[in-house]
């Protein structure tokens, strides 16, 4: 096991690393920005190290300032949580010269599945099934409207790099094929350096479902269930739960046999997320996250497993602590992300907290590195902590979901939490019924009233 980890991140993920590797007995290494000095995790960490001023590039992307880091404090592991450096294969591949372990998969796999289309064709190849489109990048019109008469209209124009919903442009007819393929990819382009383009076939009313894998990277896997995420606003997820309404548990343990397979076969270490649109009792492959993802929590809660604890086991070289037979799946899990934004027009809300009181009672679980008389820095995403809520089914957990929002007080500045207090009132939340085009309509309509 490791001796001392350090935590190349921040906010609740760096706080949520830091009390696993306390678990474990594991010494950590709080990095932080100038901005971030006084938060949670760099106050209980057995040491910290300024990395750098505010802007991310300057400290949480600065990998010269981490290895430095790492150095001076004598760590022999890092791990990455989700965003900034978590998916960097350069990033994993310089740790691994320095002889400074990287919690998580291998630089290659990491390099497979960050570039989309690779993603899809190895996805292919370990069987697992895919979303209609091209089999490599498109560059001109022509190659375009060709493709896309042979899937059918409408047609999604994806980068081939990053994520987040840049570089994304629907056509509906072959009228709309030029004006797309250019704006995907010159916003490809400015996000992510790399302009190169792929196309799919775009599903009307998808369900974006997840399945959670942890591999060994010796040719064992497993898969911990299903995540729905299929509320979202501008392809950014806000609401997830564990397990999908709409999947039967048949449904589930098939296409989670699929993934496990696929990831034994790959030969992955540590957590991975294989992320599906579903639509008509279909699955189909959108991309592969090699890292902890945001709503972890809700996996953990209806499998009673520590994933983080696990990946920090994997990266040890130790074997995974259950089998497939082992895990079970008990409850219901909802997760909802509070951001500091003002929860009409998602304007960013930094500022001082003034008051903090959050829920509390049986089955209410908060994540976040947030305290009363924090100042919320301008310069990172917004989200302060997630409320995760449990229960033995979909409806105990909405209830309970309900009553912890109503306890939840943020002063000081805006959040989201008035948003979520409507959401779980809403008809179509309460059945069940949404995709991944749901709550940006409800929004509009919102929005025209």
């Amino acid at each position: 096991m490791f001796s001392k980890v350090l935590i190349a991140n921040r906010g609740e993920i760096a706080l949520r690393i830091l009390r696993a590797c306390k678990e474990l007995g594991i010494q950590t290494v709080a990095v932080h920005s100038t901005a971030d000095a006084n938060a949670m995790h760099v106050r209980l960490a057995d040491e910290s190290v300024c990395i750098g001023p505010p802007p991310a590039r300057d400290s949480y992307l600065n990998i010269p300032s981490i290895m430095a880091a790492c150095e001076i404090t004598g760590a022999d592991a890092v791990h990455p949580g989700y965003g900034f450096l978590s998916e960097n294969a350069r990033f994993a591949q310089i740790l691994a010269e320095h002889n400074v372990t990287f919690i998580g998969p291998t630089a290659r796999h990491i390099e497979i599945m960050g570039d989309k289309i690779e993603a899809k064709n190895t996805a292919r190849e370990l069987g697992i099934p895919v979303v209609p489109g091209s089999d490599g990048a498109v560059t001109s019109e022509a190659d375009a409207k060709r493709i896309a008469a042979d899937i059918g209209y409408p047609v999604l124009i994806k980068a081939a790099s990053g994520g987040g919903g840049r570089g994304m442009k629907v056509a509906k007819s072959e009228a709309e094929i030029g004006h797309a393929l250019a704006n995907a990819r010159s916003e490809a382009k400015a996000a992510f350096g790399d302009d190169a383009v792929y196309i799919e076939k775009y599903l009307a009313k998808p369900r974006h479902i997840e399945i959670q894998v942890l591999g060994d990277g010796k040719g064992k896997a497993v898969h911990l269930g299903d995540r729905d995420c299929s509320l979202q606003r501008r392809h950014q997820k806000v609401w997830e739960e564990a397990n999908s309404p709409a999947l039967t548990p048949e449904q589930r343990a098939e296409i989670g046999d699929v993934c496990a397979k696929a990831m034994q076969k790959l030969q992955y270490a540590g957590a991975g997320t294989i992320e599906f649109l579903y639509e008509d009792g279909e699955f189909y492959f959108i991309e592969m996250n090699t890292r902890l993802q945001v709503e972890h929590p809700v996996t953990e809660r209806i499998t009673n497993l520590d994933i983080v604890y696990e990946q920090i086991r994997i990266a040890a070289g130790e074997p995974l602590s259950v089998t497939q037979e082992e895990i079970t799946f008990w409850g219901h899990a909802i997760e909802v992300r509070i951001n500091a934004e003002n929860a009409e027009t998602f304007a960013p809300s930094p500022g001082k907290i003034t008051h903090y009181h959050p829920a509390g009672g049986v089955g209410v679980r908060i994540d976040s590195g947030v305290y009363q008389g924090y100042v919320i820095p301008p310069y990172y995403d917004s989200l302060i902590g997630k409320l995760i809520v449990h229960g033995r089914n979909r409806p105990e957990c909405l209830q309970r979901l309900r009553r912890a929002l109503d306890e939840f007080i943020v002063d000081g500045i805006q959040t989201t939490l008035p948003l979520f207090q409507r959401l779980v009132n809403e008809p179509d939340i309460i059945a069940g019924n949404y995709d991944i085009h749901w709550l940006e309509k409800y929004l509009a309509k919102k929005d025209a009233a």
